[in-house]
This record gives structure tokens, sequence and C-alpha cells, in this order.
């Protein structure tokens, strides 16, 4: 029993002995430490692991989609010749107008052509390019349901290629207008149009410049305004006067026109700033007449040859080359050689982007500018003037339509009725100088219809052309009973 003990006691020291060894030599060897610069790199992560904070998310368009697609329209117009305002786009740059083209037909049919509105307000007043709707004959509106009406011009501007027309109707979709300050270069935005006529086409992209002079709206007086923002959202054909909105549906500008050599979109297109839209607008609807106001200056862009030639020590700015003597700039104390810097604290480094500052002002207001002169800052308050250097608003006044154009009228008899079969007319008893005679119509000629509305009276007749402001349809007959029909332009 004693010598099973012995056995049993060293059996249990030698166990002993070989786990202290063990964990001493063996298990230690296993559990060295790793330096840092002997680490395999694992890629292993959480399954909730976040690189960042917030998810970043794309732009979602669908909410501006919604917002806007029904408030811009499709316009088709009618043309008895070629407007002369489509010249303007047959170079590098192209508008969006639809194709013009002559609609087969026995005798010659007019001119069609397509575009787009944007709805501004509820009670039917719709913002498109002047190019989309000047000297049309007659204007049909579409609405996104499907509602088709004839809309009358409210006033057009080539000077800014916008014009403002109006149908009857009550309670429509519309779209808020936003601020093209604040849009910013590499913003998100929306062209919402009619490209070859595929209604309501909604197309994304950034906004890639701003203040653009394309020289597209070429006048002989000089006064275009062109400061456009460029985008690369996808327009073609169809898509002028459609509507360039920012991702909170807001409009910020009227698409005009595109960059290309083939009339096809080729990645660059421009809108008509919103804040020059709004004033527009607004001027048609209170006045009938867009009122232009003007700091009575000339211009220029600063570039290093003149701010050698000028010891101008900073390129910012817009250099004024010489001062109108009854303008507002110069009653203000503004002289040659100063350097305009802002106009009501919006920073101004281009000609395009002065008249659009001041393009959004009206004769008679006060702005805020700030200048330099001899390298030492000012601000100047200046009353800005009209084009005749007064500060008045000038209201589009009644016109004389005889004189304009040149012709005399008396009312039909009704036994000249019975014999030519007609219900009313009247009829040229001396026909001048003027649209008349320049569109071929001879005297006699009985006009029975003025763009499809009876003429009974002259009182029709100047009730119909006294507000009238592009082409114009005249339908009739002479004495020999022979139908006509003349077009001509007001």
């Amino acid at each position: 029993m004693k010598k099973f003990l012995v056995y049993l006691l060293m059996a249990i020291l030698g166990g002993f002995i070989s786990l202290v060894a063990y964990m001493s030599f063996y298990h230690k060897e296993k559990i060295t430490e790793i330096r840092p610069e002997q680490a395999i790199t694992v890629p292993a992560n959480f399954t909730n692991y976040k690189t960042g904070g917030v998810p970043q998310l794309g732009p979602d368009f669908v909410m501006a989609a919604e917002l806007t697609v029904n408030a811009v329209v499709h316009i088709r117009t009618e043309y008895s010749r070629k407007s002369s305002v489509y010249d303007y786009f047959f170079h590098d740059f192209y508008d969006f107008f639809g194709d013009r083209r002559r609609e087969s037909s026995p005798r010659q049919s007019p001119i069609v052509a397509t575009g787009s509105g944007v709805i501004i307000s509820e009670g039917g007043y719709i913002v498109t390019n002047n190019h989309v709707v000047q000297e049309a004959e007659l204007i049909k509106v579409t609405l996104n349901d499907k509602r088709e009406f004839t809309a009358r011009i409210v006033g057009t501007d080539p000077t800014t290629d916008l014009a403002v027309i109006k149908i009857e109707a009550k309670n429509l979709p519309h779209i808020i207008y936003g601020n093209s300050d604040d849009v910013k270069i590499g913003e998100w935005v929306l062209a919402v149009g009619n490209p070859f006529n595929l209604t309501s086409t909604v197309t994304a992209g950034i906004v890639s410049a701003k203040a653009r002079n394309i020289n597209i709206l070429q006048n002989p007086e000089g006064t275009a305004i062109e400061s456009f923002i460029q985008t690369d959202a996808a327009v073609n054909r169809g898509n002028s006067g459609g509507a360039l909105v920012n991702t909170r549906g807001e409009l910020i500008g009227i698409n005009a026109a595109i960059a290309s050599g083939t009339g096809y979109y080729t990645g660059y297109s421009f809108a008509i700033p919103v804040n020059i839209v709004k004033k527009v607008v607004d001027d048609f609807i209170r006045f009938g007449e867009v009122q232009r106001a003007f700091l009575g200056v000339s211009i220029r862009e600063i570039d290093s040859k003149l701010a050698a030639d000028e010891g101008i020590d900073e390129m910012k700015g817009v250099y004024i080359a010489s001062i109108s003597d009854n303008g507002a700039a110069k009653e203000a104390g503004i002289k040659e050689g100063d350097i305009i810097l802002s106009v009501q604290n919006v920073p101004v480094n281009t000609t395009s982007e002065l008249l659009e500052a001041i393009g959004q002002h009206r004769p008679g207001e006060k702005v805020s500018l700030v200048t330099k002169r001899k390298n030492k800052e000012q601000t100047s308050l200046v009353t800005l003037r009209n084009r005749d250097g007064q500060t008045n608003i000038v209201k589009k006044e009644e016109r004389n339509i005889s004189s304009l154009l040149g012709a005399s009228f008396e009312e039909v008899s009704e036994k000249t009725k019975e014999q030519l079969g007609i219900a009313s007319g009247v009829q040229i008893t001396r026909l001048g100088a003027g649209a008349l005679a320049d569109a071929g119509v001879r005297e006699g000629f009985i006009i029975t219809k003025i763009d499809g509305k009876v003429v009974a009276s002259i009182a029709d007749v100047e009730k119909i052309l006294n507000n009238k402001k592009g082409g114009v349809l005249l339908e009739g007959i002479y004495p020999n009973r022979m139908k006509a029909y003349y077009g001509f332009g007001l």
C-alpha cells in the first residue's frame, strides 16, 4: 500500500512538472506579440460599420418634376411667312424652336412651328421666348392634361427674347419663381419642355456657368441683355420657352438656346435668368411695355492690357469708358475711368453681369453702386433713367390704327353684302403707305375677318388690332367676288 502511494505521488509530481514545462516554453512561444510592422492587414469589417457620418444620397428630382411638369405647356404657332427673328438663330448657336414647315395643302398653307411655355399664374399668363411667338398669326396652347386654348400676345421683347401670352382659363397649375442670383455653379437643375413634340419631357444636369454672353440676341441699338445660365441638361428643338428649375421645383430660368454645329443638343444649353423674367413679365402685365432702365455709361470688361494701360491694380469690376451727359451715372457723380464693382451688393465682373443687374430695375428706381476710383472705393445711390433720360414709367399708348395701316375704311352697305353673299365687313376706301400696302392689299378690299374674328364695323378693326403685336391675318373679298388672304406684322 505504501509503495502504491509513493508511485501515485511521483506520477502527480511528474504531471505537474510537465505542465509547468509546457506553459513555460511551448505556450509562451505561441502567444508572442507580433509587432505592428510584422502584422498582416486583413480586409474585415463589422457588418454595420459606417465609413462616414450620414450616407451621401444623389439628388432627388421626383418632387421637382411633379411640381413643374403640369405647368409647362406645348405651344403651336402658325405664320403666313418666315419670321425674320428666326434668321438670328441660323449660326453655331441654335434656338430650340420646333422646325418650321409647310403642311401639305392644295393652296399655300401657313408655316407651323412648335415650342414651350411656362404658366406663371393660375389666371392663364404664360411666359415663353419672343422668337417662339413673334409674328405668329395663330397661337395654340396645349396643357399637360391635353386641354387646348387659343392664346393672345400680351407683349414681346426682342432685347431679352421674352414674351408673355395669355389664355382664358382659371385655377391653372403654375411654377413659383426662384432667385437666379442665388443659383450656384455645379447646382443640379431640371429642364422641362417639349423637344421634338415629345410633350412633358424632363431632363437633368448641372449649372455649368453663369452670365454667358453668346451674341445671339443681336439688335441694331445694342440694348440686348445676354446673361444666360449655361447648363448641360439635355435639351433640343421644341424646348424653347420651357422651364429651367432647381431641385425645389422653383423656376430659375427660361430655356432659350443651345450651342451646336448641327442644331441638335451637344452638351451646352442656355437659359434666361428668372430675375430678368420676373421683371419683364411684370412690366408687360402692368404697363404693356418693358420699362428699360439705363445707367448712361459705356462699359468695357477689364483685361490685362486695359489694367496695364490704366494702372488698375485688380482684375475686378467693369470699367466705365464714357459717361452720357444726361445719364443717371453722371448725376450721381460717377466719372469716366471709374470701375463698377457691385450693384445692390451683387458683385459684377463682366458686362453681362452688369446688364443683368441693371435690367432687373425700372426707370426711377434707386440702386446702390460700389465703384472704385484711383484704387479707392466709394458707394453711390443712382436713380436710374429710361432711354430718353427721364425717370417716369411709359405705358403703352393706344395706337391710331388707320395711320398704322395706312388706310381709310367704311362699313359695307346692306346691298353690297347681299350682292357678295357676306354677313358683314369693312371696306378699304383709301390706301396709302402703311402695313396694308406693304402686304399687297388693294383699295376696295372688304375685310370680313381679322385673325379669325368677324369684322362688322370700323370699331371692330380698332378693337382687334389696338393691342396687337406680331402677325396679323386678314380674310376678305374684293367687289369682283375674288376672295383673298393677307398676312403682315405689327
